[in-house]
C-alpha cells in the first residue's frame, strides 16, 4: 500500500493543528488506537475520543460519532479497517470545519479519500501520527 504524496513540510503543517478526533480510540493498553492518542495527548494535542462502545477513553468523554462532537475539530484520525471507512467519512462530512481526514498506517479507502477531498479536506493515509510527529518534532 502506498502513502499519500504529502511532503515533510505538509505533514509538519498538518501536525501544527491541535484538535484531533480519534475514531476507534481504544481503552486497551498496547493497541495503537490507545498508545497513539496517548502520545498525542502527552505532546499537547486536544484528543477527542470517538467510539460508540465506550463512554470514556483515557479519562476523556467519548462520542459515538464525529458529528456528535460539539467542540472544534481540525483533524479526524481514523483507526478502522479500510473497508469500514466510507460511513466514517460520510459522518465526518456532516461536521463543518474539519481540515484533515487522516487514515492511520495500513488504512486506505479510495472512495473516502475522494469524498473528503470533494468536501474540502486534506487527506493523509497509510501514515501514523505518532511516527510522523516523532520524525518531525522530537
Amino acid at each position: 500500500m502506498n502513502t499519500d504524496s504529502h511532503s515533510s513540510i505538509d505533514i509538519r503543517r498538518i501536525l501544527e493543528l491541535k484538535n484531533i478526533a480519534v475514531v476507534g480510540m481504544s481503552n486497551t493498553t498496547g493497541k495503537p488506537a490507545n498508545f497513539v492518542p496517548k502520545y498525542l495527548i502527552q505532546h499537547g494535542y486536544n484528543v477527542i475520543p470517538v467510539n460508540p462502545t465506550t463512554l470514556e477513553v483515557l479519562g476523556r468523554k467519548s462520542y459515538p460519532k464525529v458529528s456528535d462532537v460539539s467542540e472544534q475539530i481540525d483533524i479526524v484520525d481514523v483507526f478502522r479497517r479500510s473497508e469500514d471507512i466510507p460511513p466514517v467519512v460520510d459522518d465526518v462530512i456532516k461536521k463543518k470545519g474539519i481540515k484533515v481526514f487522516w487514515m492511520q498506517s495500513g488504512i486506505y479507502n479510495e472512495e473516502a479519500e475522494r469524498k473528503a477531498k470533494e468536501n474540502g479536506m486534506d487527506v493523509v493515509y497509510n501514515r501514523c501520527m505518532k511516527v510522523e510527529h516523532g520524525l518531525l518534532f522530537d
